[in-house]
């Protein structure tokens, strides 16, 4: 992924309200992000921890999403997998919660996925980040098809949000 600009995340947003977007704390750490490992850029709000987002570049265009994320203290302490990137964690992994773009947000309708709750599963396929013992399946696919795998099952969450 490229480096993105504050400017640029604030307009990818397809799911809030320019209001809302322009009251969203973007990560102040741009610069320090490791960009070349990142399918997609994704952090909790530092005031209000139960808030997430995610920035991705799908189909050649940049998409951002707000979305609800249960806190940390808030999960439960089981083995659970990510549909994101297949990985597993003790304790790890949270309800993704976005609501759809458009109208059907409006009126209440929401789309929601597992994901890896400190929203860092580029690194976690890439090996960059380690969730412990068992967390990674036993795979013959290859590193880059592990990737293009994280890209497709985000994309399509996204696809459900935009849709």
């Amino acid at each position: 992924m490229k480096p993105l600009t504050e400017q640029e995340i604030r307009a990818a947003f397809v799911n809030c309200t320019k209001g809302e977007v322009k009251r969203l704390h973007v990560p102040r750490d741009l610069a320090d992000q490791p960009w070349g490992d990142l399918d997609y850029l994704g952090w909790r709000d530092p005031q209000a921890p139960d808030r997430a987002y995610l920035v991705a570049e799908l189909d050649g265009r940049l998409r951002a999403l707000a979305a609800r994320c249960p806190s940390p203290a808030f999960r439960q302490m089981r083995r659970s997998m990510c549909s994101v990137c297949v990985t597993t964690h003790d304790g790890g992994v949270s309800l993704l919660v976005a609501p759809k773009a458009g109208k059907a947000g409006q009126q209440g309708n929401s789309v929601g996925i597992y994901i890896c709750g400190d929203l860092s599963c580029s690194l976690y396929v890439r090996g960059k980040k380690d969730a412990g013992i068992g967390a990674r399946l036993r795979e013959t696919i290859t590193l880059e098809e592990k990737i293009q795998r994280t890209v497709t099952n985000l994309s399509a969450f996204v696809a459900k949000v935009t849709a």
